[in-house]
């Protein structure tokens, strides 16, 4: 009997899942059942990342050895996350101008939802420029930055200890091979934990359609459609035709990644497929140099489902309110967004968090975000996915622009 594919075992896990929350819906001892199982899955995710991410940036540097090459890919890197960051922006407020989610809303018929949490990490991230991220890639302590998962910190200390490596020459080849088998047994870690992937995603969803059910989409569904819309645009035409100017097809990097888009979607959460985005991606003959630092990257500089969101969520949010944004307030919303987007990445919740702390340089009220609250977590399904299928493509985009051959024809990418 032919074996379930992983997509499909994880599809039926999220159908599974929205059935049983359904089911279940307004019963809050669902909850205590299914949230320690996602919970378990997510957190044995988190457990093998910084040890996947720290091996293979050193493994990968150490080959290069080259300061003045590894400038080079940071300059280039940092240069496309800008540019494609800033299209997602500007495609989010283009949505928004133009589908007018938030118009004709009645406040008085939505849900407000408890955003106490999101406010008090704002508070102390609100002061937190891009100078100050700047400062804070280079750690003080690296235990400490390991222990809290900073990953700026993290790809900072393992590219200057692959430096370090590489400039000792044959004494450095234990090292190179010690954390050469430290990649490779987390890499086969991530493919275990994968098989229990389904079971997770299972228990997540389910958590989440039994909190606030099907029909906490209905009076937001225009903003559900848009935000889905702008983002499906972004995928298929920016991301598109980005892959077309180097000669890949989206939609054979798509159905490659259809694992990994599934298990994103369904978690809500980009960190559970990082380990296998960087794996697929060498397969597909981007160099682990590149691999290593593009997408860990990404994960702080290239938030393209993020922005995009914000754009829209704050034109949402301001129609709702009957604020007219002029151009010359939407211009300003881009540029904040372009700095706050980054200076605060990686705090939890980042997307809500980076709202509250731009709405009110544009004077739209904050308050405003705990009527969408409630179906952020459908929302982040979608944008997770945007994360992925951007930083997989800036794999292969710098790759290419390295004078790397990345082949889209390869027989596991078209199989």
């Amino acid at each position: 009997m032919k074996r379930i594919s992983l997509a499909w075992q994880i599809f039926i896990g999220l159908v599974l899942g929205i059935i049983v929350g359904a089911i279940f819906y307004g019963n809050p001892h669902i909850a205590d059942y299914l949230q320690p199982i996602g919970n378990v899955f997510i957190r044995l995710i988190k457990m093998i990342v910084v040890p996947i991410v720290v091996s293979s940036i050193i493994v990968g540097v150490a080959g290069t050895g080259d300061m003045k090459s590894l400038g080079k890919l940071g300059g280039k890197t940092l240069l496309y996350f800008e540019i494609i960051t800033t299209i997602a922006i500007v495609v989010g407020l283009l949505a928004g101008n133009i589908f007018h989610p938030g118009t004709g809303v009645d406040r008085s018929h939505l849900t407000k939802t408890d955003i106490n949490t999101y406010v008090e990490t704002a508070k102390t991230t609100e002061t937190h420029s891009m100078a100050d991220t700047f400062v804070n890639i280079v750690p003080t302590n690296i235990m400490q930055s390991l222990a809290n998962g900073d990953m700026l910190a993290i790809i900072f200390f393992s590219v200057m200890f692959g430096l370090g490596v590489a400039a000792i020459g044959e004494k450095g080849t234990p090292i190179i091979n010690f954390f050469k088998g430290t990649a490779d047994a987390m890499f086969y870690v991530t493919n275990q934990i994968m098989k229990v992937a389904p079971i997770g995603v299972f228990a997540l969803i389910g958590v989440t359609v039994s909190k606030f059910g099907l029909s906490s989409l209905i009076p937001l569904g225009k903003l559900v459609i848009v935000v889905y819309g702008a983002m499906a645009f972004f995928i298929l035409v920016v991301l598109g035709l980005t892959a077309k100017i180097v000669g890949f097809n989206i939609f054979k990097l798509l159905k490659y990644l259809k694992d990994e888009l599934l298990l994103g979607y369904s978690t809500a959460s980009s960190e559970t497929v990082l380990p296998k985005i960087m794996e697929k991606m060498e397969k597909l003959g981007c160099p682990k140099a590149i691999t290593s630092f593009v997408i860990p990257t990404g994960y702080s500089f290239n938030l393209d489902g993020s922005t995009l969101y914000q754009a829209i969520a704050a034109l949402f949010i301001a129609q709702m309110y009957g604020i007219h944004m002029s151009i010359g307030h939407q211009i300003t919303l881009v540029l904040v967004l372009m700095i706050t987007s980054k200076g605060i990445a990686g705090v939890p919740g980042v997307s809500f968090v980076v709202l509250l702390a731009t709405l009110g340089t544009v004077g739209i009220p904050v308050e405003g975000l705990a009527f969408i609250a409630g179906i952020d977590r459908i929302l982040d399904m979608a944008r997770t996915c945007v994360n992925i299928v951007g930083n997989s493509l800036a794999a292969i985009v710098i790759s290419r622009w390295e004078g790397h051959k990345v082949d889209d024809e390869v027989k596991e990418l078209v199989a």
